[in-house]
């Protein structure tokens, strides 16, 4: 793969606000491109092929892993989730800044296979807030709440092993300072 300066890793704790500053980099930055999973989990209602993910028999899946042809895999929850080498290099070759989402041990295989891809972890401004956001979604029972935010304490203890790390107070701000770091 040429051009990994234009690889961009992005991670951080569920209720972080990845989604929201992903949305606002995609808006602002016609040139950047969010690649896409496969996994072998059934679509769910409104996800569509190609757009959301690429959904993949468990024995395509495999045969892909044997042939080396993701850039990261995990099997959770009884399904494997990847991202596929081939998207990726098409998009970087088309010259567009590839932006990857995934969470930190993902994110480790990649730095680890291209260690010159810029990794990005995105920090709350306090644990407070962090579970502040995550129970403002509305969308968990409180052992799910609870979970994530243990998992939060591991995460964020990582991000020291990320090239740079940035708190996450304004939407505004925090996509100005990736811009940054991605186009110095």
């Amino acid at each position: 793969m040429k051009n990994l300066n234009k690889f961009i890793i992005l991670t951080g704790p569920s209720g972080v606000g990845k989604g929201t500053v992903i949305k606002e980099l995609l808006d602002k930055y016609k040139n950047i491109w969010l690649s896409i999973s496969a996994t072998t989990r059934a679509p769910r209602n409104g996800e569509k092929e190609g757009e959301n993910y690429y959904f993949l028999s468990e024995k395509r899946f495999k045969e892909m892993i044997e042939k080396n042809l993701f850039l990261e895999w995990a099997q959770f929850a009884g399904n494997y989730y990847g991202t596929p080498l081939s998207s990726v290099n098409a998009k970087i070759e088309d010259g567009y800044i590839v932006l990857l989402e995934i969470e930190v041990e993902g994110a480790k295989q990649v730095k680890c296979r291209y260690p010159e891809a810029i990794s990005i972890f995105l920090l709350p401004p306090s644990h407070e807030e962090l579970e502040r956001r995550i129970r403002g979604r509305g969308t968990e029972k409180e052992e799910s709440i609870n979970k994530r935010l243990i998992r939060s304490s591991y995460e964020i203890e990582k991000s020291k092993e990320f090239d740079f790390s940035v708190v996450n107070h304004n939407v505004d701000e925090t996509t100005k300072k990736i811009i940054k770091i991605i186009n110095p």
